[in-house]
């Protein structure tokens, strides 16, 4: 029977993406998977997405997990019966049916290795540390610390392992062995090390768990691409902006029972939760309303002012912080919203966010209440103006009509950037949000 063979692409996620990194393979090699089944994760500096087969067929992997590879790297084949592909699709090729002057695909193995252009940078780890000299250290890890010590040695005094005897447990080589043998080898003028295939090993970053005795224990992870993002943003967000926060808060008692007398009806006719950050969002566009210049944002020496409201809700997950945005959320109802809010959480939680489901923010809404947080002061989504911290929920005691009464009080911040935002307006903008949700028929009524 005829078999064709499907090519499994790193898919385009965006212009201004050109490399990924193949996070994790959800299939093993060799495994039969369904048509539209995940195969595959990959995590941009922006998103995290699933690749799903394209038909039914047997999976042969071509480049490892931790792999990056540019947009458009096939990383696996599928091998599929004729008839269970796309026949129109170009990423399918008929190995059977190949002209006389290709030689006929040939099957592929586990054993097969990637594109040289594709494959790590480095040997994995694993493999490195093995010493194949050693009867004795076939199987054992070298440690971080010895790791290290030929790292920082590495240029006067390149290590050959082979050479270093060990007399730990086993013959495992200790960091002791390795000072001995540098005491014993002269130093060298900079050049090749003297051990350069294992030297290059050598030079992996650390990512094994592991200690000598008297070291404490130690992990150490390389940072993801969305959390190499995220790192850069929050810098770029202290670095190029004059950042302030302004604080208020706000007493819940009334939205809190307009939630538990509608809760159940809601629930019921439109088959979600009603919950808080609906009704924030609504007050969060009045107040955008009011005051146009924390919608806005600045380019060179212009002031860019958004007529529509682009809403971000700042979501964690395992990869790191997402801000998936409510498009348009002016236009939503409240069980609009809710839906909205618990789709993009689902998709953040499973990695299923689009890169268009990330982009195009004109201001920010971050609930660090879920988590127990008191008070905090959010940092800017760039290039964004400002963003609204939420917080925790909690009863105090307040004074009401000249009485100390307890209700139920939650604090909020708003961090702005004073280039572009006033103080006054700052403070009259997170006012008018303490209104809206003090008084929530403010937001029926448009007042």
């Amino acid at each position: 029977m005829m078999r064709m063979v499907i090519e499994i692409r790193i898919p385009g996620v965006g212009e201004s993406v050109r490399e990924a990194v193949l996070a994790q393979w959800l299939k093993n090699d060799g495994d039969a998977v369904k048509k539209d089944e995940p195969i595959l994760v990959i995590e941009t500096d922006k998103v995290s997405l699933e690749v799903a087969a394209e038909a039914d067929g047997v999976l042969h992997i071509l480049v490892s997990a931790g792999t990056t590879v540019p947009i458009g790297t096939v990383v696996a084949t599928l091998a599929v019966a004729n008839g269970a592909g796309t026949a129109s699709s170009p990423l399918l090729h008929l190995a059977a049916g190949a002209p006389p002057s290709e030689p006929p695909m040939p099957a592929v193995s586990s054993s097969l290795q990637p594109p040289a252009d594709v494959r790590p940078s480095a040997p994995p780890v694993a493999a490195a540390a093995v010493v194949p000299h050693s009867p004795d250290l076939d199987s054992t890890h070298l440690p971080p610390s010895v790791r290290r010590l030929i790292h920082d040695n590495r240029r006067k005094h390149p290590v050959d392992i082979a050479a270093v005897i060990g007399t730990g447990p086993g013959g495992r080589i200790t960091k002791g062995d390795v000072l001995l043998h540098l005491e014993a080898v002269p130093a060298m003028p900079d050049g090749p090390a003297a051990g350069a295939p294992l030297q290059a090993a050598m030079d992996a970053p650390l990512h094994e768990t592991g200690h000598d005795e008297g070291e404490e224990p130690t992990t150490r992870k390389t940072l993801t691409p969305i959390r190499q993002r995220i790192a850069e943003r929050l810098v770029q967000a202290k670095q190029q902006t004059a950042m302030l926060t302004t604080f208020n808060e706000i007493d819940m008692s009334r939205v809190m029972a307009a939630r538990t007398l509608f809760k159940d009806v809601f629930q019921k006719k439109h088959g979600i939760s009603l919950g808080f950050m609906s009704f924030f969002i609504k007050a969060s566009i009045a107040a955008l309303e009011d005051f146009p210049e924390i919608n806005a944002f600045i380019d060179a020496k212009d002031i860019v002012y958004h007529h529509y409201y682009h809403i971000g809700i700042a979501v964690g997950s395992e990869r790191g912080l997402v801000v998936p945005v409510l498009r348009h959320a002016d236009r939503m109802g409240f069980a609009d919203l809710e839906k909205a809010i618990a789709s993009a959480a689902d998709k953040a939680a499973s990695g299923k966010l689009g890169l268009s489901e990330l982009e195009g923010g004109t201001f920010t809404i971050s609930n660090g209440g879920v988590y127990g947080s008191l008070l905090s002061t959010p940092i800017l989504n760039p290039p964004q103006s400002a963003i609204l911290g939420m917080h925790k929920i909690e009863k105090r005691p307040v004074v009401v009509d000249d009485a100390i009464v307890i209700r139920p009080m939650m604090y909020v911040a708003l961090s702005y950037d004073h280039r572009i935002v006033d103080g006054r307006g700052a403070v009259s903008f997170l006012k008018r949000i303490k209104e809206c949700i003090e008084e929530p028929e403010r937001l029926m009524m448009e007042i």
